[in-house]
């Protein structure tokens, strides 16, 4: 996998990947795709369409069995069940986790968390156990981590799936305003029609392949048609 070139490039480039878990069993055909640069994207397809297995490839969980992958550098990514990622006892020091690496001053580190919290609006929460914390706060918590440490693609793999009705849209909504203020690129994948109202395009993944791409007020009339 190579990081995308700077400049007017897509942030994310996916050429003819193939995937499969078991001789003859593929969960990728031919996968190709696009993801323009500071802009919110959807990947939409029913469950064993590939989604998945599609977003952990491109967060380098795994590789592709031929085919091209480039994305842009740094990547954050966001599982399903946020109990998944998040490893320390408190809010504060389960963002903090993912900068170790970076060699950070501890006012450095602070100031880091302290804007990745305010930015989904858990700031107030700092020093809260992470026990505490409901499903979307937790999965606001684990954005947050990726926040921190500046990435430049999001990648959520069914980040509502456990979460009720209004928590859902209001996640999506907070990932939709995220995007736009700090000039992210993100690839969320979902199941559900009712959040494509807050992406700026779709595309629909059917059997391992992209068979639609485009408005998603287009793809979402097509599937209520279907």
């Amino acid at each position: 996998m190579e990081a995308a070139e700077i400049g007017n490039s897509p942030a994310i480039v996916v050429k003819d990947a193939c995937f499969e878990w078991s001789p003859g069993k593929l969960a990728l055909t031919s996968c190709s795709l696009e993801v323009p640069r500071g802009e919110f994207w959807m990947l939409l397809g029913t469950n064993g369409s590939g989604k998945s297995t599609l977003l952990r490839l491109l967060a380098g969980l795994l590789r592709p069995h031929s085919g091209d992958i480039q994305i842009q550098q740094p990547v954050g990514f966001v599982f399903q069940n946020p109990d998944c990622q998040l490893v320390m006892p408190t809010v504060g020091a389960d963002v903090a986790f993912g900068l170790v690496a970076e060699k950070l001053t501890p006012r450095q580190v602070h100031d880091r968390v302290a804007e990745a919290l305010d930015l989904v609006n858990l700031l107030d929460l700092y020093r809260r156990p992470i026990y505490a914390l409901s499903g979307g706060q937790k999965q606001r918590v684990a954005i947050a981590g990726a926040i921190a440490r500046h990435c430049e693609v999001l990648l959520l793999d069914e980040p509502t799936a456990l979460l009720d009705p209004d928590s859902q849209l209001d996640l999506v909504r907070q990932v939709r305003r995220i995007v736009t203020e700090r000039n992210l690129t993100a690839l969320w994948v979902t199941h559900r029609l009712n959040e494509l109202d807050y992406c700026d395009g779709v595309f629909l993944l059917d059997r391992g392949e992209v068979v639609d791409w485009g408005d998603p007020e287009r793809v979402k009339a097509r599937l209520m048609e279907a």
